[in-house]
């Protein structure tokens, strides 16, 4: 199999669309961090469409833990493109991306009059089913990934690894080791271990993009000093951000506030509100930086400074992924490679494992009441299999009415 050249039997062509509605809806309703994201995507595509199989799935996953940037928005984005191509991939993000950064920008425009969202009680219901979801990710996960003892005590210690170090570097130690062991330990098999992945790029693309992936990182800083001009230097600032951050929006959340506060893009004060607003939104917080963007003292500001730093922060993810996945494809299908997968997904799960309990379960379940209705979210998910959406009203609908009677 020449990489770049696998289909697979789930792309089609002409699937802009489909892939649109499919993510604006989870858009619009995917509450709780990356991590609950993982859970909805798996939901959607691997249960209920049926786009991939389980061991692909985890495959991207682990693959976009080793790059910088969302991981959450990356995986939508490959799932994207596999189901229809360059334009699928843009379909993913921008239905995926688009409510969390409209309704940023909207309160960059003054929605903040509304007051403060961190403590209403809808919104807390919203993070306990992110608790469910994350549950059943893991649930469904361990059943298919861990089956033996080795791979489960492998999940085991992953969690505990990224309980002891609760940062980027704990998980991706975690992935890297998962991966050396099971290449020594697990065993491999010259066939391939999931449905091949439709790559629609070659070589020479992937290349190609990832030559102006280090162009840009290292051109636009020098470009923006010599030319002075405000417009590159913003953009460059938000493309190193979205280069060089691994784990996620919450950690890139210091480096943006060091580009533009110091220089007094925004101030301080006006940067925090932004990231309170952010955590009552769904979708990725990488959409902050639309917030940023719009709220900036000069041009370009307003939306459209919204849009451009949203689009520079996302575009190293673009160019990483292009380059990464024809090579991704190829190597994934050899015994060799197989054996240090079977290592990986099973310390995806231990991830995710340790991700249940912090942030998810941390920042949601504080009550009795709230682990009840978080049971009750899990029980119509697994058991009942109601779609996400409808288990996100009915979380949102529980804790307000938890609250009233309180």
């Amino acid at each position: 199999m020449k990489a770049g050249r696998a289909v697979a039997p789930s792309r089609r062509e002409g699937a802009f669309l489909e892939v649109f509605a499919a993510f604006l809806r989870l858009g619009v309703t995917s509450f709780g961090g990356p991590i609950a994201h993982l859970g909805y995507f798996r939901s959607e595509f691997v249960e209920r469409r049926k786009w991939l199989d389980e061991a692909s799935y985890t495959d991207i996953i682990a693959l976009c833990q080793f790059l910088p940037g969302p991981a959450s928005s990356q995986v939508g984005i490959i799932l994207g493109m596999l189901r229809g191509g360059i334009a699928g991939a843009l379909a993913a993000w921008v239905g995926f991306t688009a409510p969390s950064a409209i309704a940023l920008i909207a309160f960059a425009y003054g929605v903040g009059a509304l007051g403060d969202l961190s403590q209403v009680a809808w919104l807390h219901g919203l993070k306990i089913v992110a608790v469910a979801v994350v549950a059943q990710a893991v649930w469904g996960m361990a059943r298919n990934l861990c089956p033996d003892r080795e791979r489960a005590t492998m999940a085991v210690a992953a969690t505990l690894l990224t309980l002891a170090v609760p940062s980027a570097l704990g998980q991706i130690g975690a992935i890297l080791a998962g991966g050396a062991i099971g290449r020594l330990l697990l065993p491999g098999s010259s066939k391939e271990a999931g449905a091949p992945l439709a790559i629609p790029v070659g070589r020479g693309m992937a290349i190609a993009s990832i030559a102006l992936f280090v162009a840009l990182l290292f051109g636009l800083p020098a470009l923006a000093e010599a030319t002075a001009d405000r417009t590159i230097a913003l953009i460059s600032s938000f493309y190193r951000a979205g280069s060089l951050v691994f784990g996620g929006g919450h950690v890139v959340l210091p480096l943006l506030q060091q580009a533009v506060v110091p220089r007094g893009w925004i101030d301080n004060d006006a940067f925090l509100a932004g990231y309170g607003a952010a955590q009552a939104v769904p979708g990725p917080l990488f959409a902050f930086a639309a917030y940023l963007g719009t709220a900036m003292k000069s041009a370009p500001n307003g939306w459209i400074g919204g849009l451009v730093c949203l689009a520079a922060i996302y575009l190293p993810s673009f160019l990483l992924l292009i380059g990464a996945l024809p090579f991704w494809g190829e190597l994934r299908h050899r015994a060799g490679v197989q054996s240090a997968l079977k290592g990986v997904n099973a310390t995806v799960v231990g991830v995710l494992l340790g991700a249940l309990y912090t942030p998810v379960w941390t920042s949601a379940i504080f009550s009795p009441a709230d682990f009840g209705l978080g049971v009750l979210a899990f029980l119509l998910l697994v058991f009942w299999r109601a779609p996400p959406w409808a288990v996100v009203v009915f979380g949102a609908l529980g804790a307000t009415v938890l609250a009233m009677v309180k």
